[in-house]
């Protein structure tokens, strides 16, 4: 087994910690225009605070947080600054992940062209020798040495950056800022642009408070459905409600997790919430968020007693096949479709769809299981790895791993469905090997992600990946082999012939051994039976 990465053990994927449900506001016209006054003037606040907290970088603590919170006490309130300044740490720490992710991944690149560059001209990869492949031409290899010398100078700034506690955000996006200096090619107008960057730009989020009226004193949403804001101090002449507040017009009715919800505000437990435009269709949504408890993570011996369903991920499909708790492929494959080309809401359907009959299919089997992949493809892109195939890393880059397995947790914890993680590694090579072509017949046709599919369900349950064959063709036994494996690794002697028991019928034992020793008619000899069976009839005593 040479060349060989170890396989990581299975796990139990944890359920989600905290949930976001999300309901359109019908508002009126006044409504519309105290909100968006209300939030651009919340989100130029904001953008001042991110600035300040840029500027401290590293020697930021909680003195200099609370200087910052009672300056923007006096043009708000006390409670949109805790919510200014929260979000503002949370979004510089965002991208200081996002600072070490690209450094990583700068090295990773600059490790990886460095050894190619080493490698001779068209020199073939070793993979048991560790050696990777050479350049295919000599204008390749130069023009990779200067790349890599363009990556070492973005390299240095990075870790400049990194080490000086500076990052560098956009508040409203970097994608957005960009389509600035290319709207004839997005097919906008500077108006709708600036319409779509102040919306972006605003600030309208309120952290909840367990044990304040409904869960939040800045954005408030009764129990009846009724929504009103605490209105910052020099916008307090907007307010057509006491203490302050502005009454919304609009009523809020969440269809998705509407009574998790009134149980939590019915009982004043924190809720946090967002209103945010979209610009594009016009409409104003509210998004409610609160922590959940963590649930108990179950044992991967108890969560795989009723079998597991095995998914293969794929660009355009889900294979899943079921699988008893010994390995043995249930019933018929299923593949689930999805289409990933088109707008970020279609692909999301798309994926919601797949993985809702996925969920389905499960409860149909009584599975209480679902094996995935632990996929990480955030180096996929890579022309080092996969070459000058642009279509295989395109396809890579698209797919939704991060995700359809988000989701795909989320989804199947409302059903009392257990997600396990397994290792990726080798399991549609082996699943074609070992299960192709055994399970294909006149009337299915298996492919590799079918295959595949068993491969990831039997790593989950334990056991290896390659099937139990038939017996050796000499004979019904074990005489000309070891046994194939289809018991769990911890099974003892799983991999040992079978022992052979002492006595006449094995032809092993001794003719003066055995429980018919004495018998001469239990010898194999001409005219006299090996056994005695209940057709034969006694020969006479000689008494007679």
């Amino acid at each position: 087994m040479g060349g060989l990465r170890e396989v990581a053990a299975s796990f139990v994927v944890p359920g989600p910690a905290g949930v976001a449900i999300r309901d359109r506001l019908r508002v009126s016209d006044a409504d519309a225009a105290v909100l968006t006054e209300v939030g651009v003037y919340l989100g130029s606040l904001a953008a001042g605070d991110l600035a300040e907290r840029s500027r401290q970088g590293l020697a930021h603590d909680a003195a200099g947080w609370a200087v910052r919170k009672r300056s923007l006490t006096g043009r708000s309130s006390a409670r949109w600054a805790g919510s200014i300044t929260k979000a503002t740490h949370d979004q510089w720490a965002l991208a200081r992940r996002g600072q070490a992710a690209h450094t990583a991944w700068l090295r990773g690149q600059i490790a990886s062209i460095e050894a190619r560059l080493a490698r001779p001209l068209g020199a073939k990869a070793d993979k048991r020798a560790g050696l990777v492949r050479g350049y295919a031409s000599r204008g390749e290899w130069h023009a990779k040495s200067r790349r890599l010398q363009t990556l070492k100078a973005r390299l240095a700034v990075v870790e400049a950056d990194r080490a000086a506690g500076r990052v560098r955000v956009v508040r409203g996006g970097k994608r957005l800022a960009n389509t600035r200096h290319h709207l004839e090619a997005a097919g906008l107008d500077e108006h709708v642009w600036r319409q779509r960057w102040r919306a972006e730009r605003m600030f309208l989020t309120a952290d909840g408070e367990s044990g304040k009226r409904f869960g939040n004193e800045t954005i408030r949403v009764t129990d009846t459905g009724q929504l009103s804001l605490k209105l910052p101090a020099p916008l307090a002449h907007l307010a057509n409600a006491p203490h302050g507040r502005y009454l919304l017009d609009a009523t809020v009715r969440f269809q998705y997790r509407g009574a998790e919800w009134l149980d939590r505000v019915t009982v004043n437990r924190a809720v946090a919430y967002r209103i945010h435009h979209d610009t594009r269709r016009d409409r104003w949504y509210l998004t409610a968020s609160w922590q959940r408890a963590a649930a108990p993570i179950l044992p991967l011996e108890a969560a795989l007693a009723r079998g597991v369903v095995g998914v293969d991920m794929n660009d355009d499909h889900l294979a899943a096949w079921q699988l008893d708790v010994h390995g043995n492929p249930i019933g018929e494959p299923q593949r689930f479709f999805y289409d990933l080309t088109g707008s970020t809401q279609h692909r999301d359907a798309q994926i919601r769809h797949a993985l809702t009959r996925l969920l389905h299919h499960a409860r149909r089997c009584g599975a209480a299981v679902i094996a995935i992949e632990d996929l990480d493809l955030t180096d996929g892109t890579s022309r080092e790895k996969h070459g000058r195939n642009k279509r295989f890393r395109r396809l890579i880059s698209r797919f939704p791993t991060a995700k359809l397995k988000a989701r795909l947790v989320s989804m199947a914890s409302q059903q009392d469905i257990v997600i396990v993680a397994v290792d990726p590694a080798y399991t549609s090579r082996w699943g074609a090997q070992h299960w192709q072509q055994p399970l294909t017949t006149k009337t299915r046709k298996m492919s590799r992600h079918d295959a595949a599919s068993i491969a990831v369900g039997r790593r989950a349950l334990g056991h290896p990946i390659r099937r139990r064959t038939t017996p050796p063709p000499s004979h019904q036994s074990d005489g000309a082999g070891h046994r194939t494996a289809q018991a769990r690794p911890e099974i003892r002697r799983r991999e040992e012939t079978r022992p052979h028991i002492p006595g006449p019928r094995t032809g092993c034992a001794p003719p003066d051994r055995g429980a018919k020793a004495g018998d001469q008619g239990a010898q194999h000899r001409s005219g006299h039976p090996a056994e005695h069976g209940s057709w034969q009839q006694d020969s006479l005593p000689l008494s007679l």
